[in-house]
């Protein structure tokens, strides 16, 4: 399909404004609480802020993490701008990255730690807390690898063996 920018900010809004509003009712109810158990110990509300990045990885380190979101971001609309027409998974993957990167940079700008809220546990091992705009960003990211790897294995094969003589071409995206 035609690229649609409607398509991608509109759904990368709805992915901030459901994660800013999550986290903010995150930082209302559950902050200085336990846990709510939503389905046993399987999976939790709590509260915690991450100053490092997915997973906690980089915490505590004096850098500018909001660089990570930034790239991100920017990458999306790279992508976004290169091709004249995607399939609906690129669109929705590019957004869904897109909505993540931003939701978590607001966090960054604005407190410079992002608001975790969703536990994951199974059996005493514990999966890092999260929050939508994690969600977002890892679903985004695993959407697009399929749809890549899909577009690619359903290619042209005449877009991969170009005839003698003539000029290799990218195949457009679906």
């Amino acid at each position: 399909m035609k690229r649609s920018p409607a398509l991608l900010f509109g759904v990368a809004t709805v992915a901030v404004v459901l994660d800013q509003w999550t986290k903010r009712l995150a930082t209302e109810h559950l902050a200085y609480g336990p846990p709510v158990k939503l389905l046993g110990e399987l999976v939790q509300l709590t509260f915690t802020r991450n100053s490092g990045i997915a997973f906690g990885l980089l915490a505590g380190r004096n850098f500018p993490l909001y660089v990570f979101s930034i790239v991100a971001a920017a990458a999306v609309l790279v992508l976004f701008a290169r091709h004249a027409t995607l399939s609906v998974a690129r669109h929705l993957s590019l957004a869904l990255i897109l909505g993540g990167a931003i939701g978590n940079l607001i966090d960054r700008v604005t407190s410079g730690e992002v608001v975790d809220f969703v536990l994951l546990s199974w059996r005493g091992h514990e999966f890092p807390v999260f929050n939508l705009a994690d969600v977002a960003v890892t679903s985004g990211v695993c959407l697009f690898a399929l749809a890549w790897s899909h577009d690619h294995e359903h290619a042209p094969a005449e877009a991969a063996s170009p005839e003698p003589g003539t000029e290799p071409h990218e195949p457009h995206d679906q």
